[in-house]
């Protein structure tokens, strides 16, 4: 009886397809307008059956509404529409000129301007290395007293971004078009892994959870960092993260989720439980450990060794100043992050309020270290939103050797900015360990856009030191930059900010492309 009853229901839903899906329609709304109003937990839902479902929809697709529909090209935050488009444009290869002028408010507070010469240094003059005319090197060696100093071939590098974080298809994109483009490519505090080693200088960084340099407990293994580092020449640096600019003095947790086999091996966890990052080091407590602690591992593997932080509390700045000036030991390079960087997850007021901004922080700690005189052998390295030509000219006037670009480089390898880094569904397949969205980033295509927005970078910098009249960008200075104090005033960067960044003994480009080798 039942199979004959279902044999005419389906004989008469072919019969008539369109009356059938109309009740099928109703039927199912029927059903949503009962679960709605009988349900509890959502108070639109219940008191607006089936209606009240559009906003949540809306809601989850806002961003993505305003980005290409509501807001203008200069509303966006953290990066708006034409700073993305330059970057996008400039990864591509493509024209990243703009056109009918400027839309910028040039009167607005902090606002600045870069001083051109009436004399420029004539490109014609300029030093091509290797056929590259991007080629920016360090003027400084990093660790000249040990065992393999380095000199970066490019002022500009990409920061710190774990695997885990990212998808693997993200981490080799980006070490090709670090490798391709001269530049060094930051681990992150997830560690070393083998997606690393498509060829790019490496910065293994190490932080609180001493990922991939630790024994079975958990705590920091040197003979582990050691052998890691004999094995492989990519490795040029040793970063410890002290704190970043997202998050300060907060650990961060890799999902159980996210912890598959392949990450737990790379990190020495557990498979499929939390991955955790504590809030502080077990190797140090104090300015003097930490000293101790950077040379046990400049001694174990002979590299330069620095330090990332954001910038809060200035006291173990001054101290550490003190402590490097007293033993002569220490960091080669420190690296400064501003409260405006970015993270996968952050809780919002992290993000928003702990950490000063790079300005400010980097100021009050160049400064304490030109004051005990120690500030000329420190690599100084600017990180937080610094991923434009402008940007980069007022870090290297206030002291920066170099730049770390982390977000800029994340979009020149298709992030749209989304904003879902926390959430494991990067519809960009950036930063995500899911399968399907990661394959839509395809590591030789984007590798090649990350390659060239580097070399575009560098490129718009040194055209920008030309027109300033000198060969390097290195050589600029906070007389080359005023900023807007309000309507018809302007004051220098070095007035502004009340001290003058290092002289630097520049000779010729040429003097500063003497790379020291690594051997294996």
């Amino acid at each position: 009886m039942v199979a004959q009853m279902m044999n005419e229901m389906l004989n008469w839903i072919e019969t008539n397809p369109l009356s059938a899906t109309w009740i099928g329609l109703f039927l199912f709304f029927v059903a949503v307008f009962v679960r709605d109003i009988s349900q509890k937990k959502h108070t639109i839902q219940r008191n607006f059956p089936i209606v009240g479902r559009l906003r949540y929809f809306l809601e989850m697709i806002g961003p993505e509404l305003r980005q290409y529909w509501v807001a203008n090209d200069k509303e966006e935050r953290p990066f708006d529409r034409t700073e993305r488009s330059w970057i996008y444009a400039t990864a591509k290869g493509q024209n990243n000129n703009f056109g009918f002028g400027t839309t910028e408010i040039q009167y607005e507070p902090g606002y600045p301007i870069i001083k051109h010469r009436a004399f420029p240094y004539p490109e014609s003059k300029a030093y091509v290395h290797n056929g590259d005319p991007s080629c920016i090197p360090c003027l400084k060696i990093i660790g000249p007293k040990r065992k393999f100093p380095y000199r970066p071939y490019s002022i500009v590098n990409i920061s710190a971004m774990s695997f885990g974080s990212l998808g693997k298809n993200a981490v080799l994109a980006l070490n090709r078009g670090a490798r391709d483009s001269g530049a060094y490519h930051n681990t992150g505090e997830g560690g070393l892994s083998h997606y690393h080693m498509e060829g790019a200088d490496i910065v293994w960084q190490i932080g609180t959870g001493y990922f991939g340099a630790r024994d079975h407990s958990g705590k920091f293994n040197l003979d582990v960092l050691k052998e890691k580092v004999g094995k492989n020449a990519c490795v040029k640096m040793i970063e410890i993260k002290l704190s970043q600019g997202a998050k300060p003095g907060k650990g961060g947790i890799l999902p159980a989720k996210k912890v598959n086999a392949e990450i737990a091996a790379i990190r020495h966890v557990e498979e499929g439980k939390d991955c955790i990052s504590p809030n502080s080091h077990s190797e140090f407590t104090n300015v003097k450990e930490l000293v101790q602690f950077i040379e046990r591992i400049a001694n174990g593997t002979g590299l330069p060794v620095g330090i990332k932080s954001a910038v809060g509390e200035i006291e173990f700045w001054q101290e550490l100043a003190e402590e490097m000036k007293q033993t002569s030991q220490g960091p080669d390079f420190i690296t400064i992050d501003g409260g405006e960087g970015g993270t996968g997850a952050a809780p919002l007021t992290y993000a928003d309020h702990v950490s000063l901004p790079f300005k400010i922080g980097f100021q009050r700690v160049y400064t304490l270290f030109q004051k005990e005189g120690i500030s000329e052998r420190i690599v100084w390295i600017g990180s937080g939103k610094l991923g434009f030509p402008d940007r980069a000219v007022v870090a290297i006037a206030m002291g920066c050797d170099l730049i770390n670009i982390a977000r800029e480089a994340m979009l020149s390898i298709g992030c749209i900015q989304a904003q879902k880094c926390h959430t494991d569904h990067c519809p960009a397949g950036v930063a995500t360990q899911n399968w399907w969205l990661q394959r839509g980033v395809d590591p030789e295509l984007k590798g090649k856009r990350a390659a060239k927005y580097i070399q575009g970078f560098r490129k718009e910098l040194l055209s920008l030191a030309h027109s300033c009249g000198y060969e390097h960008p290195g050589q600029f200075t906070g007389q080359d930059i005023e900023i807007s104090m309000g309507m018809n005033r302007y004051q220098t960067l070095e007035g502004l900010l009340g001290y003058k960044r290092d002289e630097v003994k520049f000779t010729k480009l040429q003097d500063y492309t003497v790379f020291p080798k690594r051997q294996a």
